[in-house]
């Protein structure tokens, strides 16, 4: 199990800090469903299963990578076809991790908006696959703390990766602020005592989003620095 990312930590932030802004990856700052879709497809094709639509394929996205394949495959999550399936999985997406992937409209302002104060990542995504896309769009060095699928006992929607976050940066969960766009996210930062904020139009359906209720849903990455800077004022 790898170690999640620490760049940072509790002696770099300054003490008038009062919110760690934690983003999703996957529908939130990056549109990756052509590429995650082709590498399960890959892994389906090669074991002999029938492919599915860039619909279907995106709507099992948020959980990892080990979950959307047992979905893809109609398989239970234990079940031992999983381990190959997976291993194709990964080797393909690996080597295209960021052939169509592109960041979300709003992601790049967001971000550079948000660079005054500790910004993390907290994704479901397997932590090879999650180093990858970070290196290639050029976007590893804008979180102080990266935690992926796989780097803790537990995955969202649990809040320990929230937990982890909070202890890393120095802050408590309730100084946290989740964005994302499924209900994983919501429901993490909720379990946490955090603040959530849901954002539309990522790769989840807006039903599921809904459902989890988030404190505040955006329609875009765009509306999130004018949020921050509302909840930062005295």
């Amino acid at each position: 199990m790898s170690a999640p990312q620490d760049p940072g930590g509790p002696a770099s932030l300054g003490p008038s800090i009062e919110l760690g802004i934690v983003f999703d990856l996957d529908g939130t700052l990056i549109d990756s469903r052509l590429d995650i879709a082709g590498a399960a497809n890959h892994a389906l094709r090669v074991h002999g299963l029938p492919e599915l639509s860039l619909d279907e394929i995106s709507s099992y996205v948020g959980d990892g990578a080990r979950r959307l394949l047992a979905r893809a495959a109609r398989l239970e999550p234990d079940a031992a076809l999983l381990e190959p399936l997976l291993e194709a999985f990964l080797g393909y997406y690996g080597a295209h991790a960021t052939d169509h992937t592109t960041l979300l409209p709003g992601a790049r302002e967001a971000l550079d908006a948000l660079q005054h104060l500790p910004l993390a990542l907290c994704t479901n995504k397997p932590r090879a696959t999650t180093d990858i896309v970070l290196s290639n769009l050029r976007l590893s060095s804008e979180f102080k703390v990266v935690v992926a699928g796989g780097d803790l006992p537990k995955n969202k929607p649990d809040p320990l990766p929230l937990q982890h976050i909070a202890q890393r940066l120095g802050l408590s969960t309730a100084q946290l602020v989740m964005v994302g766009d499924g209900p994983q996210d919501i429901s993490c930062a909720k379990a946490a005592g955090a603040r959530s904020v849901g954002v539309e139009g990522g790769i989840q359906v807006r039903e599921g989003l809904d459902a989890a209720a988030p404190d505040v849903l955006l329609a875009s990455l765009l509306e999130l620095p004018a949020l921050v800077a509302s909840w930062l004022s005295p």
